[in-house]
């Protein structure tokens, strides 16, 4: 329901849209199977890289695969993201669903195989080659031998994401109300993992 915005809230300039869905009550391992839920249900994200002289790039990528908290992408060597992760190895990846409103956000490390990764032939996929095309050269052909195809693994230090507690109508109601009332929308959990609990994440099966 929405709840009154207070002037405590205000003088101390919190933000109540976060405040009043913060979620450090449940606990973690609970957070850590409903991000789990929540972020496999979303295959494909933006991943935002840093490019010299610019500033933060993105575009859409499929996951190939999650490992615990990180997650493992096949890419063409040639794209200027691998340019830009020789620049900095810092990236972020963000997920969002249109239905439900959910979203998952991941900020880590980015490191990068070439094609003698042997984990590409178990990650590589027939579709993968509609992005590589065949020269047929025999060598440039799409398929998990191609020179070009490379590994991003990004490599989770802090995680957020919010989970809605309501259904698509419900939500609606809520920020119709709240918006009507002057009272501060609730409509889901707001979460956060941080490096502790990634490094747990990491030693347990998931």
């Amino acid at each position: 329901m929405p709840e009154p915005l207070k002037a405590s809230e205000v003088n101390s300039q919190t933000d109540p849209s976060v405040a009043k869905q913060w979620d450090d009550e449940t606990p973690k391992s609970k957070q850590i199977e409903e991000f789990y839920k929540t972020v496999d249900g979303m295959k494909i994200g933006l991943l935002t890289t840093i490019r010299e002289g610019l500033g933060p790039v993105s575009r859409s990528m499929a996951v190939a695969k999650r490992e615990g908290p990180d997650f493992l992408f096949l890419a063409n060597k040639h794209s200027k993201k691998f340019s830009d992760l020789a620049h900095s190895d810092q990236a972020q990846v963000t997920f969002q669903n249109s239905s439900s409103q959910d979203w998952v956000s991941v900020t880590g490390i980015c490191t990068t195989s070439s094609n003698d990764d042997p984990r590409i032939k178990d990650l590589y996929s027939k579709g993968t080659a509609a992005w590589f095309g065949d020269l047929g050269d025999g060598v440039h052909n799409g398929t998990a031998e191609d020179p070009r195809m490379s590994l991003i693994e990004v490599k989770a230090k802090y995680i957020s994401y919010w989970k809605s507690t309501v259904s698509s109508l419900g939500f609606v109601k809520e920020v119709a109300q709240a918006s009507f009332t002057g009272q501060v929308a609730n409509t889901g959990d707001m979460r956060q993992l941080v490096e502790e609990d990634i490094e747990a994440m990491r030693k347990t099966p998931s």
